[in-house]
């Protein structure tokens, strides 16, 4: 008997891995948690019945809503990831050489340890010297943090249930007042295939509150349309431009990859109204 794992991305469309185990299956105070083993991608997380890591492809992702700005920023010393409980930005984050400190605030502490417990190339970065790991609500923890951070990284899950108001102008705004006067904002901002209406929402609240806002794409083939975009905010530097790619090793990020990814075809830049 084969088992498979389903993450319906549309109404219509599904997307579906061959299963070998059911390593966990819970309700977290916050959301359905699932973590299972696929021939395909290795072990998967998924977050009410949707993919948010695996095993073999994570690095695009986690590689490039953290490298952008860690490297277009010319001092990105005092990063927060809000989000991300899996560890895998946060181990991006500290170990770039002019991270001083990288703080993880996720509201969700199972998810916490479900990546304690089976993904111990994400969650490696919980015991990093340089990382603070708190487990609290991002929204209320950036309101209490103004003017302390170089680098925001806002790694949510879609726009529903806790991570709704991460998508909202009223957030962008908050994280604005946490940032220094040349700090940077970046967010995922889902697949311009299916998610058009949340890459407008994103895009214009962010640049309601930062007068340089782009967006840049990335290909992670679990992820709906294997098309995802991130956005980012910036108060001084321009995002596009790397200030320096410095000697780490990467699996899919590259200067060249750096500045390419702000290449976007026209229909993405019809969306953001960049015609």
């Amino acid at each position: 008997m084969e088992l498979w794992v389903t993450e319906y991305q549309t109404p219509v469309l599904g997307f579906s891995c061959k299963t070998t185990e059911t390593l966990r299956v819970e309700q977290t105070p916050f959301q359905h948690l699932c973590v299972v083993n696929t021939e395909q991608f290795g072990r998967m997380l998924l977050l009410d019945g949707m993919v948010q890591t695996t095993e073999k492809d994570e690095f695009v992702y986690h590689e490039m809503i953290t490298m952008i700005a860690l490297n277009a920023h010319p001092r990105p010393k005092n990063v927060l990831v809000i989000g991300g409980g899996d560890g895998g930005a946060l181990r991006e984050v500290v170990r770039h050489p002019a991270v001083e400190c990288g703080t993880l605030a996720e509201i969700d502490e199972r998810v916490i340890q479900a990546s304690r417990d089976f993904f111990p190339d994400h969650s490696c970065s919980f015991s990093a010297t340089k990382a603070q790991l708190i487990v609290a609500d991002g929204i209320q923890f950036i309101k209490e943090h103004a003017d302390t951070f170089d680098v925001v990284i806002v790694d949510s899950t879609e726009p529903v249930g806790p991570a709704q108001e991460l998508f909202s102008p009223a957030f962008y705004a908050s994280v604005a007042k946490a940032l220094k006067d040349d700090g940077m904002l970046v967010v995922q901002s889902e697949s311009p295939f299916f998610n058009g209406d949340v890459i407008k929402m994103a895009y214009g609240g962010i640049k309601q509150s930062f007068p340089i806002t782009k967006l840049y794409l990335a290909a992670v083939p679990t992820y709906p349309s294997g098309l995802w975009s991130f956005t980012v905010g910036s108060k001084r530097y321009d995002p596009e431009v790397p200030f320096c790619t410095g000697k780490l090793e990467y699996k899919y990020y590259t200067s060249e990859i750096h500045q390419a990814a702000f290449k976007l075809p026209a229909f993405v830049r019809n969306l953001i109204g960049d015609k």
